[in-house]
C-alpha cells in the first residue's frame, strides 16, 4: 500500500507537482511557413516535463519516467537532444542517476545552454526521503552534462551543485553562476560562483539578497531585483557585474512581482510589477520606461524586440498564448507612469498550452501540450 507524497509550491517557480509516493512498513526543422497547426514541424511525442532550444536549432528536453522499488514508487526524467537534423539520443537515463543513500525523486525543471554550445544546466526539483517514517523533503539541485550526455565534475568531485537555482554559464563556459536560498521558503536569495576547475569561489556580492536575477547573453553582468534581507525597504532594480564587486542601481520599483528578463540584445529589460502590470525599461536610460496592463503570466520577447508573446498563465500551468506590441518608451519622473492596455492578437487558434519557447533564431515556436505534454514545434508566426 503506498500513500502519495506532494511536492510543496516552490513559490518563486510557482510550481505544484507530485514527486514520490512513499511506503511505510523526429524530424529536423525545415525553413519557417505560415502556421499550421495540423503539421508541427516537429513533433517530439513524449511526456515532457522541460525543454530548451541552443542557437543551433537542437533542442535538449525531459521525458518523464517512473519506475518502482520494493519500498518506493519513484520519478527521474530522462533527458535527450533532438540534433538540427532531427536525430534524438538520450543524454542521462534517470533511472541509473543517483545521489547519497536516500532515495529520492526528481523532475526537470528548466535547462540551460552555455555560450560555447556544448554544455547543459539542468534544474532539478527534488523531493528525498529522509527517515524512516517516509518523511520527505522537497529542494532543488542543478546537473552539470555536455550534449554527448557526459557528465561535468566540478573540481574533479560532484556534477550537480547542490540548493543552486537559475543556474547559468559565465561567458567563458567554464563556471556558472547561480542564486542559493537566503530566507525560507524561497523568499530570498544569495548569489553564488563556482569554476569547473576549482569549485566554489567567494561572491563579490556576499550579504546581498535578491528576489530575481537575469543573466545577460554576454554573462559578463546581470540585472537583479535586490531587496534587504529584512524586506523592509522597496525592491531596487541593480546592474551587477559578474567580475568585480562594481554595480549601479538603475531604479526603485514600486513593486516585484516576478519575470524578469532581458531583451536579446540586452538592451531592455521587463518584468511584472504586480499581478496585472507589466513594466518595460532601457537599461541605457532607465528612465525611459512604459507599462502595460496585460495581466500576469510568462512571456518571451520576438527577436526583434519589436513586441512579446505572452502565456496568460503562471508556469507549468495551461494558458492561451498571445501576441503584444510593445509601446515605444518615454522618460518619466518618480512614479507618475501611465498604464496602456495594449490590443492582443491571439496565436495558435487560442488554444492553452503549458509551456513555450522561442527558438534563439526566432524562426520558430515550440510549445508543450497540456495532457499529453508532447512537444509540438511551429513556425514563428508573423
Amino acid at each position: 500500500m503506498t500513500c502519495p507524497c506532494s511536492l510543496s509550491r516552490f513559490r518563486w517557480l510557482r510550481r505544484l507537482c507530485t514527486l514520490v509516493c512513499v511506503v511505510v512498513g523526429c524530424c529536423s526543422l525545415p525553413p519557417a511557413n505560415a502556421q499550421n497547426l495540423d503539421k508541427p514541424v516537429t513533433n517530439i511525442d513524449e511526456d515532457i516535463s522541460a525543454f530548451a532550444f541552443d542557437a543551433g536549432g537542437r533542442i535538449v528536453y525531459a521525458v518523464h519516467r517512473g519506475f518502482k522499488t520494493k519500498l518506493y514508487d519513484l520519478e527521474h526524467d530522462d533527458i535527450w537532444l533532438q540534433e538540427a537534423n532531427g536525430k534524438r539520443r538520450r543524454l542521462l537515463e534517470g533511472q541509473k542517476f543517483n545521489r547519497g543513500n536516500q532515495p529520492f525523486s526528481y523532475i526537470v525543471d528548466s535547462f540551460r545552454w552555455s555560450p560555447n554550445g556544448h554544455l547543459i544546466l539542468a534544474q532539478l526539483l527534488t523531493t528525498t526521503v529522509v527517515d524512516e517514517s517516509g518523511k520527505a523533503e522537497d529542494n532543488f539541485m542543478t546537473l552539470l552534462l555536455d550534449d554527448s550526455g557526459r557528465e561535468i565534475h566540478i573540481a574533479k568531485a560532484d556534477t550537480v551543485i547542490p540548493d543552486a537555482a537559475n543556474a547559468a554559464w559565465s561567458s567563458d563556459s567554464a563556471g556558472v553562476v547561480y542564486l542559493s536560498e537566503a530566507v525560507k521558503p524561497r523568499q530570498l536569495f544569495s548569489m553564488k560562483f563556482t569554476r569547473l576547475a576549482t569549485g566554489s569561489m567567494p561572491s563579490f556580492y556576499e550579504g546581498r539578497t535578491f528576489l530575481d536575477v537575469a543573466w545577460l547573453p554576454t554573462m559578463t553582468y546581470a540585472i537583479a531585483v535586490e531587496q534587504d534581507h529584512g524586506r523592509t525597504g522597496p525592491p531596487r532594480l541593480q546592474r551587477l557585474d559578474l567580475f568585480s564587486d562594481t554595480d549601479q542601481e538603475l531604479a526603485t520599483l514600486d513593486g516585484y512581482e516576478g519575470a524578469i528578463s532581458v531583451s536579446p540584445s540586452g538592451k531592455m529589460i521587463a518584468y511584472f510589477i504586480d499581478r496585472e502590470i507589466l513594466e518595460v525599461r532601457d537599461l541605457a536610460s532607465p528612465n525611459r520606461v512604459a507599462r502595460l496592463r496585460v495581466g500576469l503570466g510568462v512571456f518571451h520577447w520576438s527577436p526583434d524586440e519589436s513586441r512579446i508573446v505572452l502565456k496568460r498563465s503562471i508556469e507549468k500551468k495551461s494558458g492561451d498564448l498571445v501576441s503584444i506590441s510593445l509601446p515605444p518608451l518615454a522618460a518619466t519622473a518618480g512614479h507618475d507612469i501611465p498604464v496602456t492596455q495594449p490590443p492582443t492578437v491571439s496565436l495558435l487558434h487560442g488554444l492553452t498550452f503549458r509551456e513555450f519557447a522561442i527558438s534563439p533564431d526566432g524562426r520558430f515556436l515550440a510549445v508543450v501540450a497540456p495532457g499529453k505534454r508532447n512537444l509540438l514545434v511551429f513556425p514563428f508566426p508573423r
